[in-house]
């Protein structure tokens, strides 16, 4: 194994990580209120409303299938049949993949060719959004490579020992080394984007909304003229308080 290998497989992931940590403590201490995706739904609604969710729906199948194969060790996924297990990773995965894809090329066009959205991209904007589609990119290009046209490559015994073996503090540099170049270059790009998180606006990953699926109802109430009994038409200027106005800035209060 040469010096290149054990810096981007051993040195460089662990660089990431410790900047995907530390930036997100930095990021939450001192600049919660940039910690959003910056809407821009305001300034374009049409394009948004359907590459946004083809890019996340996609991109969640895809995460869901890196879990799979990454993260659970082979002697549990070898339980399913083979043919089943590589029909549904490059299957479904690629199918994916593809949503996303066309997701993601939709929010770039809209981000280019709408000025208001434009003028609202920063630099760390279009950083994130050029290693993003790296990734992106060889991630598909390796399926359809290893996984359709290739025959089939079994990454659950060098990719995913390794990865794993990273969050055990023992990485097993080798088995990576010994991946094909196409795995190698995604996943040094996926880490690469780990290091760059903090910094972009993926912070908003980790502040989805999930208490709005048990929040309670917001009531709104309608203050138009001639509506309801008891509701009062507007007023011209502000309601005197106290004094000879008293009841009548008492309903300011109902």
């Amino acid at each position: 194994m040469s010096g290149l290998d054990t810096f981007l497989f051993i040195v460089f992931p662990y660089m990431c990580l410790v900047s995907l940590v530390v930036g997100h403590i930095w990021r939450y201490r001192y600049d919660q209120f940039g910690w959003t995706s910056r809407s821009s739904q305001w300034y374009e609604s049409r394009m948004l409303r359907w590459a946004s969710p083809m890019f996340h729906f996609g991109l969640l199948f895809v995460l869901m299938g890196h879990f799979v194969g990454l993260v659970i060790p082979e002697s549990w996924t070898t339980m399913v049949p083979e043919s089943l297990y590589h029909l549904m990773s490059a299957g479904v995965g690629g199918i994916a993949g593809i949503v996303m894809v066309i997701g993601l090329i939709g929010l770039i066009y809209r981000r280019r060719t709408t000025p208001a959205v434009f003028r609202a991209t920063t630099k760390s904007d279009k950083l994130m959004y050029v290693v993003l589609g790296t990734v992106i990119a060889l991630g598909l290009t390796t399926t359809f490579y290893w996984q359709i046209i290739g025959g089939g490559y079994d990454y659950r015994q060098t990719v995913a020992v390794w990865f794993r073996s990273i969050f055990y503090f023992n990485p097993q540099a080798a088995d990576m080394a010994s991946a094909p170049v196409l795995f190698q270059m995604h996943a040094v790009c996926a880490f690469a984007l780990f290091a760059i998180w903090p910094y972009t606006r993926l912070v908003h990953v980790f502040s989805a909304p999930v208490g709005y699926l048990w929040r309670p109802y917001i009531v709104y109430r309608s203050r138009d003229v001639g509506g309801e009994p008891g509701n009062r038409g507007p007023r011209p200027g502000w309601d005197k308080q106290g004094g000879m106005s008293g009841n009548r800035s008492e309903n300011n209060y109902r």
